[in-house]
């Protein structure tokens, strides 16, 4: 079971791999978008964190739709919209739960995947956040299906999503501001799909690291 602790754990892992990774993130959107991929990431999920001591206690479809605002109001650019669609989706199958288990994991980055799908209109292959979410989504699926458990399910999806978002580096840009350089979008690593890798990495470290202590 994933809990509602290790889900506010997980938020605040994430916040904290953005602020650690802010510059880097910039410095890859510098390559192909605004510059400005970490700062506005970095601002959005610090102001998660001030909100997460008012909702620890809520349920986790609530934690999850806080999240989703807080972004939507506080992030510029695409980014906001996507990651608050993400959680949104997340939070309405999430909604009345205090604790998830592995189906309920696997739901939740089905709906995640769907939100961004139908905000941003990506496609897999368009050098975008899609790269990593949908293929790390499948491979959870598969891990749960053939029986592993919530452990295993994350990191295989954490190891599918490493490659994934590697494989970023050599694609054409087809959406987004990237889009616009053509072919000089080839040889950058994307952004959006590096910060969802971090995503999808905090949350099976959260998972891990109270599972094992």
């Amino acid at each position: 079971m994933f809990t509602k602790k290790q889900i506010v754990q997980w938020l605040q892992a994430f916040a904290s791999e953005i602020h650690e990774n802010k510059d880097y993130l910039t410095e890859l959107d510098a390559a192909i978008g605004d510059a400005d991929h970490g700062i506005n990431m970095d601002r959005g999920f610090q102001k998660v964190i001030t909100q997460l001591p008012n909702i620890a206690d809520k349920d986790i479809g609530s934690i999850l739709k806080t999240v989703s605002m807080t972004l939507i109001s506080s992030i510029g650019g695409a980014s906001g919209p996507l990651y608050g669609s993400l959680f949104l989706r997340a939070s309405i199958t999430a909604a009345g739960k205090e604790k998830l288990t592995e189906i309920d994991i696997q739901k939740l980055l089905q709906e995640g995947l769907q939100g961004v799908l139908q905000r941003g209109k990506a496609k897999p292959g368009d050098k975008t956040m899609i790269d990593v979410l949908s293929p790390a989504t499948v491979a959870f699926e598969e891990a749960v299906g053939s029986g592993k458990n919530m452990s295993e399910a994350m990191q295989q999806m954490v190891a599918i999503a490493e490659k994934a978002m590697k494989d970023t580096i050599p694609t054409l840009a087809k959406k987004g501001r990237a889009s616009y350089l053509g072919d000089r979008s080839i040889g950058h690593q994307d952004p959006g799909a590096t910060s969802c890798y971090l995503m999808l990495k905090s949350l099976s470290d959260s998972y891990s690291s109270t599972v094992n202590n």
